[in-house]
């Protein structure tokens, strides 16, 4: 190869390389030394000096679109690998996974990774950290919520300075794709398809992403929601812990839950009423509903329903359900049904400090969700709604719940109570005793 200037004397300054480089002295193009007639006879090459330079501004310009200036204190190093104090073990084991795993890709870039996880659990502050990580090792990377990302593709259109394509061709061709919050853009035909020829481009060319979402995947968008499940290209993990802005105490429960309220009622002291001279075959639906209820607190599959008359027992034993799986250390949800379509509704005040969006989310991806008292809320169009979504997510999604209700099925929408009664996912007991009086004057009587 030859050093090359461009014709008609001096060399722009925008395409000066390396004054010092040994190969091109400074022009920043070669061309080829090969014979007239071949191919590429008289063809100009970027030199490797200049090529560099691309990189970097390719790299600043990533940057500048990232905004990671903003997040540069969310690094591996800020991190707090088993969470805040308070939180359960199993809460604690899958932050620390995340974290592993996020180191893990940041050091390879191989493949995608996918953190799911409630508002506040820290899977922003791993995503920053992986982009913070990458472009410090020089990696031209793009961190974008996805909000933003469609709205940077959208002002492109009234842009001078670059159009659609090229920013089009930046985002999907960055050597680090990081998309934050994914699931909260609008639902537009236009998004939709922007994300999707994104995420189909780099799925192609096996080019690394990180996605973080608060979203299940079934409520992904289906040919993203292919993309997100291969299981070949993409790491799945799943922080299980509670905004990181609110308190917490070491109980394992919710914010929402009402669980306080019944921490007595616990599997040593239900009583099996065998001095009541019960009838045998109530007293053997009583003794199977403790059975199931001990088996489904020390591993819980599925869905466990518990029928019976008012004061038959069966708030005792969700709530026993309950206070073990806190005494263990995992996070639970302990509604009376309604209570929680009370703070539901309750998030539309304009006072209200969290959003009906948020709070719904966090109900319906409980861990484990208990619903006690199902069939006495006033059955109103909105409630049947908001119920049926309810359902319909855990039962899809096969989530662990617990379902205490009286078994008048003309007070329970349809649509529930045939989820309720598939024996494929659920567990039904039924509980015929007669109301249980005990000694004394404690709240127990309800059960």
């Amino acid at each position: 190869m030859t050093d090359q200037e461009f014709e008609g004397g001096e060399t722009p300054r925008s395409t000066l390389g390396d004054p010092n480089c040994p190969h091109c002295q400074g022009a920043g193009y070669l061309r080829k030394d090969l014979a007239p007639g071949h191919p590429d006879f008289g063809r100009i090459e970027i030199c490797i000096c200049r090529q560099a330079d691309v990189q970097s501004r390719i790299r600043e310009r990533l940057f500048s679109l990232s905004h990671l200036d903003e997040l540069r204190d969310l690094t591996f190093e800020t991190f707090n690998p088993r969470g805040r104090v308070g939180l359960g073990q199993q809460q604690q084991d899958s932050i620390e996974r995340a974290y592993n795993q996020a180191q893990a890709f940041a050091e390879t870039l191989s493949g995608w990774l996918l953190i799911q996880g409630g508002y506040g659990s820290g899977k922003t502050h791993l995503a920053a950290a992986i982009a913070n990580a990458c472009v410090s090792r020089g990696v031209p990377t793009l961190f974008l919520t996805v909000p933003d990302l469609l709205d940077t593709l959208r002002f492109t259109y009234d842009a001078e300075e670059v159009t659609f394509e090229e920013r089009f061709d930046q985002v999907r061709n960055a050597s680090l794709l990081v998309l934050d919050d994914f699931g909260t853009q609008s639902a537009t035909a236009w998004a939709q398809e922007k994300l999707f020829q994104i995420l189909n481009y780099r799925y192609i060319n096996q080019m690394p992403v990180v996605v973080t979402t608060n979203l299940a995947l079934e409520q992904i968008e289906g040919r993203m929601r292919s993309r997100l499940s291969d299981p070949e290209l993409v790491t799945h993990v799943h922080i299980h812990a509670p905004d990181y802005r609110r308190p917490v105490v070491d109980t394992g429960q919710h914010e929402l839950s009402s669980l306080h309220d019944h921490n007595d009622q616990t599997f040593g002291t239900f009583s099996d009423r065998k001095g009541e001279k019960l009838q045998p075959v109530d007293a053997k639906t009583l003794e199977e509903a403790f059975q199931a209820a001990r088996e489904f607190a020390e591993d819980p599959q599925g869905w466990l329903v518990l029928m019976g008359p008012f004061g038959s027992g069966k708030t005792h034993l969700a709530a026993a359900i309950a206070n073990y799986r806190a005494s263990q250390g995992y996070p639970v949800m302990y509604v009376v049904v309604p209570d929680l379509l009370d703070h539901l509704r309750a998030t539309f005040n304009p006072a209200s400090a969290v959003s009906y969006d948020r709070l719904f989310e966090e109900i319906r991806a409980a861990q484990l969700l208990v619903l006690d008292d199902l069939g006495t809320q006033a059955m109103t169009p909105w409630v049947r709604e908001k119920l049926y979504q309810l359902f319909n997510h855990r039962y899809n999604a096969a989530l662990p719940t617990v379902i205490t209700t009286a078994d008048r099925e003309a007070e329970i929408d349809s649509r529930l109570y045939a989820r309720m009664l598939d024996r494929r996912l659920c567990k039904v007991k039924k509980i015929t005793v007669p109301a249980y009086r005990g000694r004394g004057t404690r709240r127990s009587s309800k059960r």
